[in-house]
């Protein structure tokens, strides 16, 4: 059964992972990249309108760690992406107030502000989401669940590589880390 969620603006921030032009294009599953940004944009517009912070965590793709790995996620051989593929899509509505976090890494938390732009607005949930749930998305809510913030996953506003990983994040590990919700319901749950 699921509880019933109460979420204090001033307190809270929305944190969307990497919704920019080198991703959101991409193939994914269970929702489209345009699905994210848009449930993304209405998030933004009724959490900034309420007084919530609003942050949009973009990757330096060309600066993204390579590790050696069984599986890479970039081919040895592929040419620089062009700059614009680092830059978030116009679809986030972000605007001139909100935060920008640029990160080299999955998570959004080391190497960054983003601790520090949240303790200065005494933010203690994060609602988050983005692309990827098993990457960007992942690594950075265990990053904040180790730092003490309460977390809010909105399901309909974040998409995997596949639908599979998407889902066993969203069933088998999210629901022990906070609150498993809908873009609607996050918008309900705003005092």
């Amino acid at each position: 059964m699921t509880q019933a969620l109460s979420l204090d603006p001033r307190k809270t921030a929305l944190v969307m992972i990497d919704l920019q032009h080198g991703i959101v294009g991409r193939s994914l599953a269970p929702h489209s990249g345009a699905d994210v940004v848009a449930r993304a944009k209405q998030l933004a517009d009724t959490m900034r309108a309420k007084g919530a912070a609003i942050v949009w965590v973009r990757v330096l793709l060309n600066e993204l760690r390579r590790a050696p790995a069984d599986i890479s996620t970039h081919a040895p051989d592929a040419p620089p992406a062009p700059a614009e593929a680092s830059e978030l899509v116009p679809g986030t509505g972000a605007q001139a107030d909100d935060v920008i976090v640029s990160k080299r890494q999955w998570g959004a938390f080391y190497g960054t502000d983003l601790e520090q732009q949240l303790r200065r607005r005494g933010i203690e949930t994060i609602v988050l989401g983005g692309i990827a749930t098993n990457f960007g998305v992942e690594s950075t809510a265990r990053a904040a669940f180790d730092q003490g913030f309460n977390l809010v996953f909105v399901e309909d506003a974040t998409s995997g590589l596949n639908g599979e990983m998407h889902s066993f994040n969203f069933e088998k590990l999210f629901p022990y880390m906070g609150h498993v919700r809908s873009t609607q319901q996050v918008i309900d749950a705003l005092a």
